[in-house]
């Protein structure tokens, strides 16, 4: 490997300037870190850019508030497609929360990094601080992936303390489309490193909250959640409830044989309008938050119907605080979520593609999946996540579905439903909503540390 000569520590990152990374396997790929002293006083914070010729990919390193020196490593991606980690970072579960901009950022003591260390990514290209220089775009989820890998790659390559850490990959939302490629496309490219003389990542699992990883069965469930008390008690008319009853199995019907068994893409789009129609629509026209059924949706679709999320914006877009962490001056605006990316995913059909076979092909090479659900997300929920990881195919599959959903606790009192087998586990967080970490951080922190530590829940 001439001329490659990895940095080897985190303490040779300076503050006032990028520092470079390298690697021998990918020379279209380099990354710049540097020190930045925000969010968490009482760790280690780094922020950088993944640089892939003329795609740049925004990151933020935590060190672990307990033992950065040994403690497991958890890579974070907001969904969309097209929304920034920053979400996950400054609302649910990062070690700082923003709830003024003027006033700064507020530990968070439930943050992620009391027993890991944590990178929050913006990715694909194009959303939150990433940028490209001419125009380039990433509309896949697959093409996403490879470039998640190499940046991993190279990260724990440099850096030799974290050779054999145990790493494990998480996000929410449309992360249950990405986490299952991006874990396998690093599974994968072990391979590689392998035969290059070099160490492998320590792939120990994949988390995914409220996640999109089945069309086949959430699409189904937003009948469960609407018309029956899966969570809350029914919030649609009876009337409205028969109608999409009498939807449901056309639904299911198209949406397997155009998307699923055979995938046509003109035909799984109109499966797909049709199903939104006939078993989405009618929510949204009451009013209620997408990410919360419990509650109305405060200031709109604009603010997600949370509007501390404006505050998130309003925060990363001073210029005091683009300059602590770095920020290339071809940002211009920081945005939480990107539109075009979202237009250019589902231009690509990425969106009507399950992910569920990846998590089947993790599980079989020893690779444990946890999957968790606030009970009162609506877009993401629990019935739909619940029903897929029953029905996939897989060596564990009879084991897992023979084992009934049972109480799991913090302190002696209930706070979700799991069932475990053969690597799997399916939780759900009683009375949290889509950020589940925004909404029950105790909660959600607490099955993260047991997971952690491989310890039942």
């Amino acid at each position: 490997m001439p001329g490659f000569a990895p940095v080897g520590s985190l303490s040779a990152v300076g503050a006032s300037e990028f520092t470079t990374l390298g690697h021998p396997m990918f020379p279209r790929h380099s990354v710049r870190i540097k020190q930045s002293h925000f969010c968490d006083n009482t760790v280690n914070a780094y922020t950088g850019y993944i640089d892939i010729e003329a795609k740049h990919l925004f990151f933020y390193f935590f060190e672990s508030r307990n033992d950065p020196a040994t403690d497991d490593v958890i890579f974070w991606t907001n969904g969309g497609p097209g929304c920034s980690s920053a979400l996950g970072l400054f609302m649910e579960l990062g070690p700082c929360r923003v709830t003024n901009a003027t006033e700064g950022t507020k530990f968070h003591p439930e943050s992620w990094n009391n027993n890991a260390s944590v990178f929050f990514v913006d990715q694909p290209v194009n959303v939150g601080f990433s940028y490209a220089d001419y125009g380039e775009s990433v509309s896949t989820s697959e093409e996403a992936a490879l470039d998640i890998a190499a940046f991993l790659a190279i990260f724990f390559e440099n850096f030799s303390s974290f050779k054999g850490r145990a790493f494990h990959m998480a996000g929410e939302s449309y992360a249950g489309r990405y986490i299952p490629l991006f874990a396998s496309a690093v599974y994968d490219q072990n391979a590689q490193l392998l035969a290059r003389g070099l160490t492998p990542i320590n792939l120990t699992s994949a988390m995914i909250g409220n996640g999109w990883t089945d069309i086949n069965t959430m699409i189904p469930s937003y009948y469960d959640m609407t018309c029956t008390p899966a969570s809350v008690p029914p919030v649609l008319g009876i009337s409205t409830c028969i109608r999409m009853k009498k939807a449901l199995a056309r639904c299911e019907k198209w949406v397997k044989a155009a998307c699923i068994d055979q995938f046509d893409s003109m035909n799984c789009e109109a499966a797909m309008m049709f199903c939104q129609n006939e078993l989405m629509v009618p929510y949204y026209a009451t009013g209620l938050n997408r990410y919360d059924i419990s509650r109305s949706c405060e200031d709109g679709a604009e603010a997600f119907c949370y509007p501390v999320t404006k505050i998130i914006e309003e925060f990363l877009n001073l210029p005091d605080v683009r300059m602590t962490l770095g920020i290339d001056a071809h940002v211009s605006q920081f945005a939480l979520c990107s539109d075009d990316v979202a237009f250019a995913f589902n231009f690509a059909y990425d969106t009507l593609h399950p992910s569920i076979d990846y998590v089947a092909g993790l599980l079989e090479r020893g690779v444990d999946v946890l999957i968790y659900a606030g009970t009162y997300d609506w877009i993401g929920n629990w019935v739909g996540n619940e029903r897929w990881t029953l029905a996939m195919d897989w060596s564990g599959k009879a084991q897992f579905v023979d084992q009934e959903l049972r109480d799991w606790k913090i302190d002696g009192k209930v706070v979700g439903k799991t069932r475990s087998a053969k690597g799997l586990t399916f939780a759900t967080i009683d009375a949290a909503g889509h950020m589940a970490p925004y909404d029950k951080p105790k909660e959600s922190l607490a099955l993260i540390n047991k997971w952690l530590a491989k310890e039942t829940l």
